[in-house]
């Protein structure tokens, strides 16, 4: 399936200069949605995952239908202060400043194999301090899944050695 054709490339958005990348028109269509879906899951199924991760709030789009068609767990990471137990926090640079995420402590077993979902890599900041802290925690990161990378920010850069599946490439 050419799932470019049900994503939506709206020009300066969020601001002049910027192509966003709309995914809500894929999710719209429900096969489309479901096709999408379904090719991760063949992904996460190749590498016998355990749990699923998907930083907030798009990871979840993705993540949670993948880890109910596999019957695992989905574990959220969330912005600080989203969380009610005790985290792991870490903060990762941002082009103008830096912001944090948590995850649960104990929510990722060591030796869990982890699938990390989220909607696109751009830059790969937030993936990567996904990446630590389900190490920090003794998880392995199995794999890494998005339906969209936008190749000309390098993104897959800073996450070398991973085992990186995007649905959909953008050069531009």
């Amino acid at each position: 399936m050419d799932f470019k054709q049900y994503i939506t490339v709206v020009d300066d958005f969020p601001q002049n200069g910027i192509s966003f990348k709309d995914i809500t028109t894929l999710m719209e269509d429900g096969e489309a949605y479901k096709k999408a879906i379904d090719e991760m899951v063949t992904f996460a199924r190749n590498r016998d995952i355990d749990v699923i991760v998907g930083p907030e709030a798009r990871g979840f789009i993705v993540g949670c239908p993948v880890s109910y068609a596999l019957g695992i767990g989905f574990v959220p990471v969330r912005k600080a202060g989203k969380l009610p137990r005790e985290v792991l926090e870490i903060d990762y640079g941002l082009e103008y400043g830096k912001d944090s995420l948590n995850i649960h402590k104990g929510s990722i077993k060591p030796g869990q194999k982890v699938l990390i979902t989220d909607d696109l890599l751009a830059t790969g900041g937030t993936i990567e301090a996904t990446v630590q802290m389900i190490e920090e925690l003794g998880g392995i990161v199995a794999g890494i899944a998005f339906l969209i990378e936008l190749n000309f920010l390098d993104g897959r850069e800073k996450l070398k050695g991973y085992d990186i599946y995007s649905l959909v490439s953008y050069d531009d």
